[in-house]
């Protein structure tokens, strides 16, 4: 599902966290995420409130300890690594905090394995961090774009002393994204910045999507005559409409750049991306890519196959797509949560599926053997009524 955030107001994670629990992201998942990596170290508040005369959402991460340590990423890392989490927001939290660990690096001239972190060690930023990744997962968001990123202008307070706005890790971060100052002060931070830039396919404006939700979420000042705040919208999933499948033959690529090919495919928007094995002229073994891609990122997917394969060209035609209706439950297992997809169609259901990374998250936190785990969720689902034929209910 598409997102698009926008940071004309600036970026940080306190407001993305405020912005995507404004559009609906459950509060509790966001605590229990938190708490699978800093157990009873923090806990995630939410309140009403107004910038600038906008309503918006605040969301405050309080720690529930005294002086928290600073941590270095190798630290953080086997924090996520080791943490009961689903795999998609473990993946993302981590290439989150690498893209800070990478950009503090580089402004201090050290690796990122020796980088201390100082304010994005601190506990909230790790809920930040988590918090959002979990938000985006449980919201079914798997492509984000922002919007050009108000940095802001003048100098700020750090740990180091004062620097200059954006300060060096946010400058390093936003290489090739779109910026600009948009107003005095410190607008966006280090940890907004590194969400926004290591989880977004790219900058720019809103694009065309058919709105289901939208969320606003407040920063902690109120600057008067400009509210500061981030905005989330998130599209509706296309039940039914025209897409294209791109396809083309590679008999030269090395096999193992395929995976990356396929996921690099899949976060620029394709529905689905596959490969079949054939056998081309001169009996040489090769293998056809496939894309299936909405009709507005027909183009972008086909960028993204040219400049990723060796391809010298590629087939596209058009295809009628049909998908149903979908939905996320939660079945509480031994150990953990397991959501549940469910397709629907006239109020019945037709499909339930375990989600398979909530299941893989499980099993490695447990010990369990995967399979046990797929067939205890398979179970609990159909205890709670999410069987095909069964009525939809909430």
């Amino acid at each position: 599902m598409q997102a698009w955030i926008d940071a004309s107001a600036g970026i940080a994670g306190d407001m993305m966290l405020g912005a995507l629990v404004d559009a609906g992201a459950p509060l509790p998942v966001l605590q229990a995420a938190v708490d699978a990596v800093v157990p009873g170290s923090i806990l995630l508040t939410e309140s009403e409130v107004t910038r600038a005369g906008t309503r918006a959402r605040k969301v405050d991460p309080v720690s529930l300890v005294d002086s928290p340590p600073h941590r270095h990423w190798a630290a953080i890392r086997r924090m996520l690594t080791e943490a009961a989490l689903p795999g998609p927001v473990a993946d993302d939290a981590l290439r989150v905090f690498g893209r800070l660990a990478e950009a503090e690096a580089r402004v201090h001239g050290t690796t990122a394995e020796e980088v201390h972190f100082h304010e994005v060690g601190a506990l909230d930023a790790i809920a930040d961090v988590v918090g959002t990744c979990a938000a985006l997962h449980e919201l079914g968001v798997d492509r984000l774009t922002v919007s050009a990123i108000a940095v802001g202008s003048g100098t700020v307070r750090a740990a180091h002393g004062t620097l200059a706005v954006p300060v060096p890790a946010v400058v390093e971060m936003t290489r090739g994204w779109r910026i600009h100052a948009g107003g005095e002060g410190e607008l966006a931070t280090p940890t907004g910045v590194a969400l926004v830039t290591a989880l977004a396919t790219d900058s720019g404006p809103l694009p065309e999507m058919r709105l289901r939700v939208a969320g606003t979420g407040a920063g902690s000042k109120d600057f008067p005559g400009r509210a500061n705040v981030v905005r989330v919208l998130i599209a509706a999933p296309e039940d039914t409409g025209e897409a294209f499948v791109l396809e083309t033959n590679v008999d030269d690529l090395d096999p193992r750049v395929w995976p990356g090919v396929l996921d690099k495919l899949l976060a620029a928007g394709a529905s689905d991306a596959w490969l079949t094995p054939i056998l081309m002229k001169k009996g040489r073994p090769a293998h056809t890519l496939h894309a299936l891609v909405p009709a507005g990122l027909a183009d972008t997917v086909a960028d993204v196959v040219v400049a990723e394969t060796s391809t010298f060209g590629l087939r596209r035609f058009a295809v009628r797509k049909t998908a149903l209706d979908r939905r996320w439950f939660d079945v509480a297992l031994d150990g953990g949560v397991v959501r549940i997809k469910v397709a629907h169609r006239d109020g019945r259901i037709v499909q339930a599926t375990p989600e398979f990374e909530d299941a893989a998250a499980l099993s490695r936190a447990t010990g369990r053997p995967l399979n046990a785990v797929l067939h205890e969720a398979n179970a609990a689902a159909t205890a709670r009524g999410l069987a095909a034929g069964a009525p939809l209910r909430d």
